[in-house]
Parts: C-alpha cells; structure tokens; sequence
C-alpha cells in the first residue's frame, strides 16, 4: 500500500467507518454521527479480507471494530484515524500499547451486556446439569419418564466456582445465590471483602479446580488466562465438574479439552465462544458429544443489550473525536497525545 497516498486521504476530516458489520443496523449511530458532523460508511466485505478493510478505511477520522486486529501495521496503514471503537468489552485483538504510543485513543463499551452474557451461562450451566441436549435427542427412542442418563445433579448439594468476579462474574454470582450450596471465585484483581459481601467465598485457583462441582469463566483473555484451562488444570479436577464458558475460547486449550472429555474428566460442557469463529471441522467431536451444548458465540446478545451496544459505542465515538475521555475509553493519555 502507497504511504503517500494513504496521508493524503487521511486529510478526510469527516469519514467514520464499521469495518466489522452484522448488526441489523446502524441507524442509532449513523443518527449520532450525522447530528455532529460525521458520515457513516459501513465495509461490506468478507470477514477476513485484511486488506480490503485497510483500502476502505483510507480517510477515516474513526473506525468502530469487533474483530479486526488493530496492530502496527493497521498504525501504520490508517495514520489519520483519530478514534477507534469496539463493539464490546474484549480488547485482546487490539494493542493498546501501540495505539496510545500513535496517539489513538481506544474505547470499548463496558458493561453492556452483564446481564444477558450472565443469563446466557446460567442457561447453559442449568441445562448441562439437567442434561437437556441427551434428553432432547432420546425424546421418542425411550420409554417416557426414564432420564436420558442417572447423572443429573441437584444444583442446591453443589459447589459453584467462578473464574473472574467482574461485572458478569459478580452478576452470576447474584443469580445463583440460592441455587447452588456454596459459590467460590478466583479473581486476583478483586478484593476479597468484596467478594465475602456477595456471599462468594475467595480461592486459590488449585482450591477451585478441586472443589468444584461446576465451573463458570468470566475472566478476559490476558497473558494470565491464555490456555488457563491446560492439561494441568484438567488434571488437577477433583469432582468432575460441569464446565461453562462464555468469556473467551482461548482460555481453554484445545487438545487439552478434547482430552479431558476423552477422559472422562467432565460431567458436561457449555460454550459459546471459540478460540477461531466460527470454529472449524476440529471442533465436530466436542459440537457432537451428547455431554456438549454448543452456541454461536451470542451470549452477548438480548434486543435491550445489542441497543445499548450500539448505542454508547456511537456516543464513546463521538466524544473520542472530541477529543473527550469517555469513562470507557482505555486509553485516556491518547486524548492528549493526539490533540498535541
């Protein structure tokens, strides 16, 4: 790509780009932009199409963004961009270091969607204990009245744990008190007093693996949690737990998933993200063992949720190109450095 051509369609003072679509629409944000000033412009193309992605964005002011990776080269491409946006919470596709050394300041949109990720994995926990996908295919090839397997649990004689007491992890907790004898967390990032109020008693991680008769992740993905979920941690579970993830699929580790269920190490397992989406064949064995309830990474998803979404990401967006700090922007010396 020309670097010549590139700064000169970077003088564009006006343009904000969706380089990653599929909502349903944009007419909250195209509202909002166009009442300050900005034209909306959304890239139809495929997902993975890196390249045309950057030659679309050329002269963009701001560029929103759910997937794409927002690296040196995209810098370095889109020297005009002033405010990059994601549609979510997660920003490990971005490097927020190499976007406040540019000048550009980051936001996500925070706590949009506590609610619905929470109601999601309490879904999928609830169904995996009850064994609802067996029951389901067995509908019809037995006799009524017969459970489709003996290993279905009463949730009120189990042990809960939780990895990540944010905002969703805090809110699961809310929802299962009363459901669950006794609720443990692991987050190092919170204090433990805070979570005593809730009634969730702090652990170490080994002290989870071992004690849980069901397991929820709501950690984000860091260098920290990346593969948290290994041949290690598989070995180390002691109750054979129902697991449950609606965080980030790079938190489990593939073959040691695989291997675990192999032997016969889980009770069950819900998901609703992948480490690559949508996953590939690899992942036919897990989508089709009767133990795993599989869904299209839409935890995130409830109509009041998604409007809210999009709502603050267009309002996160015009305050960047403000030169404002919103509250979710994860940057704020950006601001600075890129009105200097």
């Amino acid at each position: 790509m020309d670097s010549g051509s590139v700064r000169q369609n970077a003088k564009i003072p006006h343009r904000v780009v969706v380089l990653d679509g599929g909502y349903s629409s944009y007419q909250q944000e195209r509202e909002l932009l166009t009442a300050s000033g900005f034209q909306l412009e959304i890239f139809d193309g495929e997902r993975d199409d890196r390249i045309g992605k950057l030659e679309f964005a050329q002269g963009a002011a701001g560029v929103f963004v759910r997937w794409t990776r927002v690296d040196e080269e995209f810098l370095q491409a889109l020297p005009g961009v002033r405010a990059l946006v994601r549609y979510g919470i997660g920003v490990d596709r971005i490097d927020l270091g190499a976007c406040t050394n540019a000048g550009l300041p980051v936001c996500n949109v925070q706590g949009y969607g506590t609610d619905s990720v929470s109601d999601h994995a309490l879904a999928l926990l609830l169904a995996s204990i009850r064994q609802l996908k067996p029951g389901m295919h067995a509908l019809g090839q037995r006799e009524f009245g017969v459970p489709p397997t003996a290993a279905i649990r009463d949730p009120h004689d189990m042990t809960l744990g939780l990895v990540g007491f944010g905002n969703i992890g805090k809110r699961m907790a809310e929802k299962c008190s009363g459901l669950f004898r006794t609720i443990l967390a692991v987050d190092p990032y919170v204090d433990a007093g805070d979570m005593r109020k809730c009634e969730v008693k702090p652990v170490t991680f080994a002290e989870l693996l071992r004690r849980s008769d069901a397991l929820s992740l709501h950690c984000s993905l860091t260098p920290e949690t990346r593969g948290l979920f290994n041949a290690g941690a598989f070995s180390q579970l002691k109750r054979k737990p129902v697991l449950i993830n609606t965080a980030r699929g790079e938190i489990l580790e593939q073959a040691a998933l695989r291997q675990a269920l192999r032997e016969d190490r889980l009770h069950s397992l819900g998901i609703d993200v992948f480490p690559q989406e949508p996953p590939g064949p690899d992942w036919e064995e897990v989508k089709k063992d009767p133990r795993c309830m599989c869904t299209g990474h839409y935890a995130w998803y409830s109509e009041g949720a998604s409007r809210e979404l999009q709502r603050r990401a267009g309002e996160n967006m015009i305050r960047l190109l403000r030169r404002e700090s919103p509250e979710d922007c994860l940057n704020p010396s950006a601001c600075f450095l890129s009105s200097s």
